[in-house]
């Protein structure tokens, strides 16, 4: 329980830290941010931050794809993520909460869970399948292109180690909605 709640304050330490220059500038738009409502499709890198202390769980480099699929007029959106390395891929289908801090910009949070392909390989987020936790902040940066950065925790990711998996992951997006 320990490894979890170091897991989820190093996520919400380095959400905030991604979404402070977001709140930092919001309060030069108007009082009801208007966020981003887009549905789209995103490739990028990925940065494991731990290992798990046994063979296969050192921290990974790879990179990740992610998709985005708004709920109607709510503020929830399904997602699916995958992190990959030269090894295997973690397949991450989660639900978020979309929370507008600026126009065209959204940060979030949600969880789901993360399927390992190859059990015991390594992937940026773990070596096992387990619960994943997500916090991020996308924003449309042009028309119909957006940037994305998202910090994601698998619980217990790692076999035979109690440890949380953390990674970094950050790319850019293409609005198909």
């Amino acid at each position: 329980m320990k490894g979890v709640m170091k897991s989820l304050a190093t996520i919400s330490t380095l959400s905030v830290l991604a979404a402070a220059p977001i709140f930092i500038s919001a309060g030069k738009a108007s009082a009801a941010p208007k966020g981003t409502d887009a549905s789209y499709i995103g490739i990028g890198a990925s940065a494991g931050l731990t290992n798990g202390g046994q063979t296969g769980d050192a921290a990974t480099f790879g990179g990740n794809m992610v998709g985005r699929a708004k709920v109607g007029r709510t503020p929830f959106s399904v997602r699916g993520q995958i992190n990959f390395s030269d090894e295997t891929s973690a397949i991450i289908p989660h639900a978020t909460v979309d929370i507008p801090v600026g126009n065209n910009t959204n940060v979030y949070v949600g969880g789901g869970y993360q399927f390992v392909e190859k059990d015991g390989k390594p992937t940026p987020s773990g070596n096992k399948d387990g619960v994943a936790v997500v916090a991020g902040v996308e924003s449309e940066v042009a028309k119909n292109f957006l940037v994305y950065s998202n910090a994601t925790v698998g619980v217990n990711a790692y076999k035979n180690s109690p440890a949380s998996a953390v990674s970094i992951n950050s790319g850019i997006g293409y609005r198909f909605r």
